[in-house]
């Protein structure tokens, strides 16, 4: 591991400037995913800025009836919040369904959002990986893909996001807070995370520099209703091979407004806005739910070891919204 120097701040102000005033310079949150890079040579800051004692580590309820979280909030504090679980709580379940408990302690908010591929070719120094080394190619579309994306990918990366946190935050339209030396700024989960196209090195919109604060969670009724569902190769601490955030408001049999945020498919979390639309003002049945999957799924671009995504990310979407559609008739 390359040397590094450390340094712990206290004001927003002041961990925005450090960095301002050292390119070289990493924020460190929990540090479960930087130090990891680090350690295999991924990641070489010359400085780490330690941020977990900023003032940015509580849950509050605005007077809108928004849910604002800090961004070094713990994803154990966040699981375990009671508005959190109220109102969000496929939230809250996406989070426990993430890493293991020791992890969830040390995590946090922020740093889930800014967490690097697990990509075995990314983490691989020895060898090309465009999202490390650009122009230097994707050895994964020839290798090693059972787990890779089937959406939005592209010729030069193929790699998925593994956040589980991400998925729920997109189905119910997150806002990412963030401070820069400029000052305050905004960005919607939706345009935070860029298209892979051929600079899959460039993850993010967030500009240089820029400290995330926080996340707003808009007021969403229908996010009560709202559940996560996790598959994966283990039933202990793994990463998803498929996941679904999906929130349902069923009225006489129709539905009423239905959200729906897919994991382990993209290079981000994949928001399934044709499926939504297939779905609002239509029937809450089985076959209605089979068809919005297909829907979305049609724009699926399988490499020859992960075809098998396709058909269980179209059970998930069904076996879900039909468990909230039975839900919702109790």
């Amino acid at each position: 591991m390359k040397e590094f120097g450390y340094q712990r701040v206290l004001e927003v102000s002041e961990a925005v400037s450090v960095l301002g005033a050292d390119p070289d310079a990493r924020f460190l949150g929990g540090g479960t995913n930087l130090v990891d890079l680090m350690k295999t040579g991924v990641e070489r800051p010359g400085r780490l800025v330690d941020v977990t004692e900023l003032p940015l580590d509580h849950v509050e309820v605005t007077p809108d009836g928004a849910l604002r979280i800090g961004a070094t909030v713990t994803n154990s504090d966040l699981a375990a919040h009671p508005e959190v679980r109220r109102r969000y709580p496929a939230l809250a379940q996406a989070v426990l369904a993430g890493a293991s408990g020791q992890l969830r302690n040390m995590a946090t908010v922020g740093g889930n959002l800014l967490q690097r591929t697990r990509c075995g070719y990314f983490t691989d120094v020895a060898g090309p990986c465009n999202k490390r080394l650009p122009g230097s190619g994707c050895p994964a579309i020839e290798g090693e893909h059972h787990n890779h994306a089937i959406l939005g990918a592209s010729e030069h990366c193929v790699a998925t996001h593994p956040s589980d946190m991400g998925v729920a935050l997109a189905a119910f339209d997150a806002v990412v807070r963030y401070e820069t030396a400029d000052g305050p700024g905004e960005l919607p989960l939706a345009d935070f995370y860029l298209p892979v196209g051929d600079t899959p090195h460039l993850e993010t919109a967030l500009p240089s520099g820029a400290l995330i604060t926080g996340i707003t969670l808009p007021p969403a009724p229908v996010a009560a209703h709202s559940r996560y569902r996790k598959v994966r190769e283990r039933a202990s601490y793994a990463f998803a091979i498929g996941s679904i955030a999906a929130a349902l408001d069923v009225r006489d049999g129709v539905v009423h407004e239905v959200r729906l945020a897919l994991g382990a498919v993209a290079s981000r979390p994949w928001r399934a806005l044709a499926a939504e639309r297939a779905l609002t003002g239509g029937p809450a049945t089985a076959e209605a739910f089979a068809a919005a999957a297909d829907a979305e799924l049609a724009a699926a671009e399988a490499l020859p070891h992960n075809g098998y995504k396709v058909p269980l990310t179209r059970n998930l979407v069904v076996a879900l919204l039909t468990e909230l559609t039975e839900e919702a008739a109790r």
